[in-house]
């Protein structure tokens, strides 16, 4: 069997549920200054050195942040601080960090890109387990991997940050080339690049890399003044059934309450993460990914980029919503409730959103990963990207193909898609 075909059929297996099912290899290494660097053959840049980081707190998180900027709250110092202090990204979660940062002969941080040794897929919500298992089929290791992205978050973005001082093709190449040599040096399978922005992937692009497309469903802001503003751009019959779900919450007797991150308790905190950890049971009979402290770190130093919606009934709170936020976007991220309650998830997590979004002026409400549900109430169909490296070119070949035809099909799924907006027709 080929190859191209192996990949194709293996593709019937894209979520196992038992991670036994492939071969998963392991390493060590050390986080250490390479003996050759690549900058060192760049003209205008032989003042650079290039390292890796087994842990973000090798890093100032000033420096960082003023590279990576501010406003992204996934790509700040904070959120993967977090995820490190409470064991959710780590050797034994699979999530070993190998960060990649340049600094100049002053030791001052000049580019930073987060990178993570994969020992599997789980937690990243582009499916790669097809090639997992063709490379398994076929006696060779996929995994360890190495990954650009940021872990159990499929939130579009910037994936790195860079000097704008430093900001050239060359000085960008080069990182893509470090990348290339790192995976190689540790014998890695594959770099992958996930979720990427408009700038990232023009980048990503010019390297040829493979280019994959999925779809998630977003809200745009089109200048509504209020939640009824959004409904009038509705068909009749399509706004009188949302109309409808809302009452339903109401008459439940249950109140929805907004709280901005400073204001969410310690006790808030602790429940929303056991509905946190029950959503996920219910749901996959596992646990959830993060760590029991994961939301109280964020609390403490990212406060200004939460919101949470709670939804409470006879004064206690049977469920939440936890959101992030920028500048321009509102990012739907965790979810739990006591018990299920009629239309009460569409409400905390996606009416309360938007209407969230209208009040703040922001451009784009992200309500997380899947759900064809969201379409009938006002979520477009829009593409997102990856990017992949594959360092064995028999393999590179077989994806490519399997990519070109998988592209293809969710162009016309995303066409049709945009056919069942609930929007009036002009």
């Amino acid at each position: 069997m080929q190859v191209t075909e192996c990949i194709a059929k293996a593709s019937i297996y894209a979520c196992p549920t038992e991670e036994s099912r492939l071969s998963v290899s392991k390493i060590t290494f050390k986080s250490a200054w390479f003996i050759y660097d690549i900058f060192m053959a760049i003209p205008n840049y032989p003042q650079f050195q290039h390292r890796f980081l087994a842990s973000i707190d090798e890093v100032d998180a000033d420096q960082w942040n003023t590279v990576c900027g501010q406003d992204y709250p996934f790509l700040r110092h904070e959120f993967f601080a977090a995820l490190e202090k409470s064991q959710s990204t780590n050797a034994a979660s699979g999530w070993k960090a190998h960060h990649l940062i340049v600094e100049d002969m002053t030791q001052t941080l000049v580019a930073a890109l987060p990178l993570f040794i994969k020992s599997h897929s789980y937690g990243e919500y582009v499916f790669d387990w097809a090639w997992a298992d063709a490379y398994h089929r076929y006696g060779h290791p996929y995994y360890p991997k190495l990954l650009n992205a940021i872990p159990f978050t499929p939130a579009t973005g910037p994936r790195w940050g860079i000097d704008k001082a430093m900001d050239s093709d060359n000085f960008q190449n080069a990182l893509f080339t470090i990348v290339e040599q790192e995976a190689l040096r540790l014998q890695l399978s594959s770099s992958h690049w996930l979720f990427t922005n408009s700038a990232c992937c023009t980048r990503l692009n010019q390297q040829n890399y493979l280019q994959r497309v999925g779809c998630q469903y977003h809200w745009l802001n089109q200048n509504y003044e209020n939640f009824d503003h959004f409904l009038e751009s509705f068909s009749s019959r399509k706004r009188k059934n949302l109309k409808k779900e809302r009452r339903r919450v109401s008459e439940q007797n249950i109140q929805l309450l907004v709280k901005e991150g400073e204001e969410i308790t310690e006790e808030e905190w602790h429940t929303f993460y056991l509905f946190y950890h029950m959503t996920y049971f219910k749901r996959s009979g596992r646990q959830g990914y993060l760590g029991d402290s994961f939301f109280p770190l964020l609390a403490a130093s990212l406060p200004q980029h939460l919101m949470m919606v709670q939804a409470v009934q006879d004064n206690e709170m049977i469920a939440a919503a936890l959101y992030f936020k920028d500048s321009k976007t509102l990012y739907g991220r965790y979810w739990g409730c006591k018990q299920e309650y009629d239309q009460l998830h569409f409400e905390v997590c996606y009416y309360q959103g938007i209407e969230y979004a209208i009040r703040h002026r922001l451009k784009r409400f992200d309500p997380g990963a899947q759900g064809e549900h969201k379409i009938q109430r006002g979520f477009t169909p829009i593409k997102t990207y990856s990017y992949h490296w594959i360092a064995n070119d028999q393999f590179r070949d077989g994806i490519a193909h399997f990519l070109q035809s998988e592209s293809k099909q969710m162009e016309h799924y995303i066409k049709t898609a945009s056919e069942r907006l609930p929007f009036k027709t002009a």
